[in-house]
């Protein structure tokens, strides 16, 4: 069953924090919270009266993350056409799950479990995207190092085709920041992106996109490449610091820092933008996995936030 919200909350003894889903909305995230202050960007009340994933605190990248070009997937010798989701932006974007309803399958005060899947038993189905598969979501709030919060957070595909086929997982959370927020985290390069956003060149990272050492974001929306599954985001007006950490599977990082906004977007991701039809050029390190019928995936993005 879905239900509109679930809060959980951290077990006794840690610092008080609250998690906030919207199965029925994306599977999304309308808050975290420690101690009161906001970790992530909360949803305001009319963005979850209406729906609005893309103004939810986080939401799941399933079964691909970020562009697939022109919304057409390229896969076993065949053009797929997808649907174009994502107003009038010409490619599709993100997949389907934050998209969907999800189904409510376990909680308790500091855990949950969601459901959705995918039938294309329609061509509008079809069109989302191609293939069947059930995805979930788990949530665990507990105590982190340092007698901090860790909110664990891990995402499983699998498939329900007859058939393989490509797949990408991810999260989009929208990290608070101020003008005093700074990021760190080391990656082997980066893509440099055309007019759409989807990946034109790779190069080493250029000194005004390092975060080798930490650095106040300048405006960014870019896949970082051989991310070594960390980040720190420092805030010394807050006095916290927040951890962000991913599984090897996630070898990619997107950070999106508009600029002039409060938050910063830094996302765990498997694979690169538009990496199905880049690997079916012949592309490599694209990140693309292949799901065989029955086949099952899992990755995992865990979030601490300490006293700074």
């Amino acid at each position: 069953m879905s239900t509109l919200a679930l809060t959980l909350r951290a077990a006794d003894g840690a610092p008080g924090a609250e998690l906030v889903l919207a199965p029925a909305t994306g599977g999304a995230l309308t808050r975290f919270a420690v101690d009161g202050r906001d970790v992530l960007r909360p949803a305001a009340a009319a963005a979850i009266a209406a729906g609005d994933v893309r103004a939810m605190a986080s939401y799941p990248l399933v079964p691909y993350s970020n562009r697939i070009a022109a919304a057409t997937l390229r896969w076993a010798g065949r053009d797929h056409a997808l649907a174009r989701n994502f107003g009038d932006h010409p490619h599709s974007i993100h997949g389907v799950g934050w998209q969907r309803a999800w189904d409510v399958m376990h909680h308790d005060a500091t855990a949950a479990t969601l459901t959705m899947t995918h039938a294309p038993a329609t061509l509008v189905e079809a069109a989302a995207w191609p293939f069947a598969f059930t995805a979930t979501q788990r949530f665990a709030l507990s105590r982190g190092d340092g007698q901090g919060v860790a909110l664990t957070l891990a995402l499983t595909i699998e498939s329900r085709d007859a058939r393989p086929f490509p797949f990408g997982l991810g999260w989009h959370p929208f990290f608070m920041r101020s003008a005093a927020t700074t990021l760190a985290f080391n990656a082997g390069g980066v893509w440099h992106n055309d007019a759409t956003q989807l990946p034109l060149t790779h190069t080493a990272t250029p000194a005004a996109w390092d975060f080798a050492r930490p650095r106040v974001p300048p405006a960014l929306d870019n896949v970082y490449t051989g991310w070594h599954g960390r980040a720190v985001l420092d805030d010394r007006d807050a006095h916290r610091r927040v951890v962000l950490e991913a599984d090897r599977a996630c070898r990619f990082v997107v950070v999106y820092a508009p600029e002039g906004r409060g938050f910063v977007a830094v996302e765990p991701v498997t694979q690169m933008t538009d990496a199905f039809n880049r690997g079916a050029r012949g592309d490599v390190d694209t990140g693309t996995r292949v799901l065989a019928p029955g086949a099952a995936f899992s990755c995992t993005m865990r979030i601490v936030v300490t006293p700074a």
